[in-house]
């Protein structure tokens, strides 16, 4: 001890040592919850807890019957988690019901009681968008879902009506066995929709370019069932753009890929698969892959455009580029929609620059060539019902353009950050006019460059 220290000085020296254990025993703020979300759909169901700082939490799996375990550490049960408890739906596919519970102090017990066998995925994403940090949970099948098993029920679900509505046919007998129509019926679709595309659609006062007299066909009509990949931008946890009325991007271009999905429905030689059919989030890479999957012969992704000024205007296509984009505005937007994985969710939201630069190099300049084909026929019938922002198509990065042997198009509807276009955008009407000038353009395209033939068609 030092020299002329007393034991008022040790009793001093006690209290500080006393004070500074105190200080370092204190325990921290509980993390709070500022949000909870539940996205239910047939392909997965996402919990979503936003909260003030990042969560840890572990994970344990039940059987018999089945139940996911999950425990958040540093936090206590308050008000906005017990929400999670009435946010589970009696539809949703996979969770039958939530339990909340206090585990331990600071540790919070969620128990999923599962309407079947999943595999979770648990992953925390950075603040992103509006969004703080948030604690993702997947809930996925345990077998997952085949698009292309999707489709051929869709597709026999149909053919079953089909029987049905004839009177005296057993909807059970001739399933549809993924086969294409005979090569007549698929002459006389392609007829069906060039006749349409010539005359079938509704007139307005912008003199649609549907007026123009039906062209010949340049090759053989099609012979075998058409695949167009239809993808409804954003969803779920991703808003995409919203309009100052708060006309959400996600919501509009659902409505009109719907809208698109029942004209391709109408015609014999064409079937569309939806990438996202309901409110849900899907990466990017994951929409390329699923039309991959299901042989897609075309790729249409569909957006409501938002720029900085609100006077911008007019509808847009655009096509993947293998030399930047064409204009400073078309690469300020694929960033902004190439950016859709951060804000939507996605558990592995980046791509190294080596796997960019080989998914670059396989999509080949003829598949460029092919879109480009495309969305040009595109652009024309779009501008029968709405201004066009430009008067060709334009390029640029965008990330689900980059399936490398399917012709790939993204079209912008219009701007939604515009207050008059985003009126439109909200109309039924206008919705089903911009999806029914997108299918003219789609059939003005399979007319000229029909799909060759495959060994066996599904």
């Amino acid at each position: 001890m030092p020299e002329g220290a007393g034991p008022g000085r040790r009793a001093l020296l006690k209290l500080g040592a006393g004070a500074l254990l105190v200080l370092d025993v204190r325990p921290v703020l509980a993390a709070s919850i500022h949000a909870v979300r539940v996205w239910p759909a047939r392909e997965y169901t996402r919990v979503t807890l936003e909260l003030d700082r990042p969560l840890k939490s572990t994970q344990l799996q039940l059987s018999d019957p089945p139940r996911l375990v999950v425990d958040l550490e540093g936090i206590e049960i308050d008000p906005a988690l017990r929400e999670l408890v009435a946010k589970i739906r009696p539809d949703d596919p996979y969770i039958e019901r939530v339990r909340v519970g206090q585990n331990r102090p600071t540790v919070a017990r969620l128990v999923f009681d599962l309407k079947s066998e999943v595999a979770p995925q648990l992953f925390t994403l950075a603040p992103a968008g509006g969004y703080r940090h948030r604690l993702v949970i997947d809930l996925y099948p345990a077998v997952p879902i085949d698009p292309l098993q999707a489709l051929l029920e869709e597709a026999r679900t149909r053919e079953r009506e089909r029987l049905a509505s004839r009177g005296g046919a057993d909807p059970l007998d001739g399933l549809l066995q993924a086969q294409a129509p005979e090569p007549q019926e698929a002459e006389h679709g392609l007829a069906s929709v060039a006749a349409k595309s010539a005359g079938g659609a509704r007139d307005d006062s912008r003199g649609s370019a549907s007026k123009r007299p039906a062209r010949a066909p340049r090759t053989a009509p099609m012979t075998r069932l058409v695949t167009i990949a239809i993808d409804a931008g954003h969803g779920g946890e991703d808003p995409g753009a919203i309009g100052r009325r708060g006309t959400r991007e996600k919501d509009v271009v659902l409505r009109i890929a719907q809208h698109l999905r029942r004209r391709i429905a109408e015609e014999p030689s064409m079937r569309a698969y939806m990438i996202r059919d309901g409110d849900y989030f899907v990466p990017l890479a994951t929409r390329v892959t699923k039309a991959q999957r299901v042989q897609a012969d075309l790729f249409v992704s569909i957006h409501a455009d938002a720029f900085v000024r609100p006077e911008a205007r007019g509808a847009s296509v655009y096509v993947l580029s293998e030399r930047g984009a064409t204009s400073a505005a078309a690469r300020w937007l694929a960033r902004r929609e190439n950016d859709s994985d951060r804000i939507g969710g996605a558990r592995f939201a980046t791509r190294s620059a080596e796997a960019q630069r080989v998914l670059l190099d396989l999509t080949t300049k003829s598949q460029i060539e092919d879109s480009s084909r495309l969305g040009r026929m595109v652009l024309t019938e779009l501008g029968g019902v709405a201004t066009l922002h430009k008067p060709a198509i334009e390029q640029a990065g965008f990330a689900v353009l980059k399936a490398p042997e399917i012709p790939s198009i993204l079209v912008e509807t219009a701007f939604i950050s515009n207050p008059l276009e985003e009126r439109r955008l909200s109309s039924a009407h206008y919705q089903a006019r911009v999806a029914d000038a997108i299918f003219r353009g789609l059939a003005a395209y399979l007319r000229r460059h029909p799909p060759p033939p495959r060994a066996q068609t599904t």
